[in-house]
């Protein structure tokens, strides 16, 4: 057990370090920036990297909202939900006090956002609760579909994490504007802890949404996609944001 949670420890911690990472130190920088298409790939890439290193380990949930669907799906114990939430959450928080340790070391740095996510005012795009709420389900929703489909037995062995990787990267796309992206908990907890803009105030949405949205998107896949009985060598899937 001890290996799997250092897995998700380091799974999440390279998610934040790598996505939160890059939109903190790079996407602002003059003439350099890599923009919100930058982000939504560094998420994605740190996803698809650390998902081939270590999701053979743990699974790859790197996400509470993914150890959450596939315990719903029947793909993961609920017996050790607890451990991976505390694992992935720790491993985030690390990654973002990692962040703020570089970034203040630039001259005249303040946090400011700091890659939370919002709504309303701390929205990108100024967009409301419910806005907010439903995006953050909807996607979430869909990318436990994905990690159901492409993990399946029935898919192409070896491409989950390219999938997985890939549809972040779109979720990313997608929502930047409207919440800066969750979908992930433990991620959304992180950089909250560091904004100064009160991001905590409105971190609750941040878990339930996806929360909801995971548990949707399992039930939907097996209720209406799944093809049978699990496969034994269906037991984990490789994710996370």
């Amino acid at each position: 057990m001890m290996k799997k949670l250092s897995a998700e420890f380091f799974g999440t911690f390279w998610l934040v370090f790598g996505g939160c990472g890059s939109a903190v130190l790079a996407a602002g920088f003059p003439e350099l920036g890599i923009g919100f298409v930058g982000v939504s790939l560094a998420f994605g890439l740190s996803v698809l990297t650390m998902a081939y290193a270590v999701g053979h380990i743990s699974g790859g949930h790197f996400n509470p909202a993914v150890s959450l669907g596939l315990a719903v799906s029947g793909r993961f114990a609920w017996a050790d939900l607890p451990a991976y939430w505390g694992a992935q959450v720790v491993g985030g928080l690390l990654a973002a006090l990692l962040i703020y340790m570089i970034a203040s070391g630039a001259p005249g740095w303040s946090a400011g956002g700091f890659a939370s996510n919002g709504y309303g005012t701390h929205s990108p795009g100024g967009y409301g609760l419910i806005s907010a709420f439903l995006i953050e389900v909807v996607l979430t929703a869909f990318f436990l579909l994905i990690i159901l489909g492409a993990t399946s037995s029935r898919a192409p062995a070896g491409f989950a994490p390219i999938a997985i990787g890939f549809g972040l990267t779109l979720i990313h796309l997608i929502s930047i504007p409207v919440t800066n992206t969750s979908v992930n908990p433990a991620r959304s907890t992180a950089v909250a802890l560091f904004a100064e803009t009160g991001a905590v105030g409105q971190l609750w949405l941040f878990w339930v949404a996806p929360l909801i949205g995971a548990a949707a998107g399992a039930a939907i896949w097996a209720g209406l996609l799944s093809e049978g009985p699990v496969a034994a060598s269906e037991g984990a899937a490789a994710s996370a944001p």
